[in-house]
């Protein structure tokens, strides 16, 4: 057979395909992951994905981290002017201990991230870090996060519930301290330690027991 009969078959890429970033984070950081993710019943892999898509999507998050652009930035229609004046933050390590953690995220959120790797004028593991930590510290994000995901666990009648428990919580709450859910959740889930179980089943037993 000549090489004109000869079929080359070129693999071709998924467009699914997800790529991987190994970011390295505090273990502070890396608790705080592993902690929304027992208590939201959800991988610890799809955590940290999570959050850095909602935080691409936040603007107090993206205003965060604005303030270290070397290059533009576009979010939504609010275009943030970089400055090379500023440091770079790629060999700018976190004091303590890190580790390094696998996130796998689709090609799309990859390149959103590529994107806010190059305005901070850092690798792409690098901006996952230092989005991940921004993500984690807004507190309106995490409450949000935390809130879907009891949506998902939850049928309408025990969400019902604990939204009137927070309610209540909120406004006879002697400290000027509002509870999240998050908050909320991490006090179901302390109260039930050691006693592991499904999101559902704990949240139904703590209504019972206090309702």
């Amino acid at each position: 057979m000549g090489e004109e009969g000869v079929l080359i078959k070129k693999r071709k890429k998924r467009s699914d395909a997800k790529r991987d970033i190994k970011p390295t984070i505090s273990c502070n950081l890396k608790d705080c992951i592993y902690s929304l993710s027992y208590i939201t019943n959800t991988p610890v892999k799809d955590v940290a994905v999570l959050l850095c898509e909602k935080g691409l999507r936040s603007r107090k998050v993206i205003e965060h981290l604005s303030q270290h652009f070397r290059r533009d930035y576009q979010f939504m229609s609010t275009v943030y002017i970089g400055d090379w004046g500023r440091e770079s933050l790629q060999r700018k390590y976190q004091s303590g201990k890190n580790e390094r953690i696998t996130a796998r995220f689709t090609q799309e959120s990859y390149e959103d991230i590529y994107t806010l790797s190059s305005a901070l004028d850092v690798t792409p593991s690098k901006a996952t870090a230092l989005l991940l930590d921004a993500s984690i510290r807004n507190v309106n994000l995490l409450n949000a996060f935390v809130k879907v995901s009891l949506q998902q666990h939850l049928d309408e009648g025990r969400m019902k519930e604990l939204k009137q428990v927070l309610r209540y919580i909120n406004k006879n709450n002697p400290y000027n301290e509002e509870i999240s859910w998050f908050t909320l959740l991490d006090l179901i889930f302390q109260d039930k330690k050691g006693k592991a179980g499904d999101v559902k089943g704990m949240v139904s037993k703590w209504l019972e027991r206090y309702s």
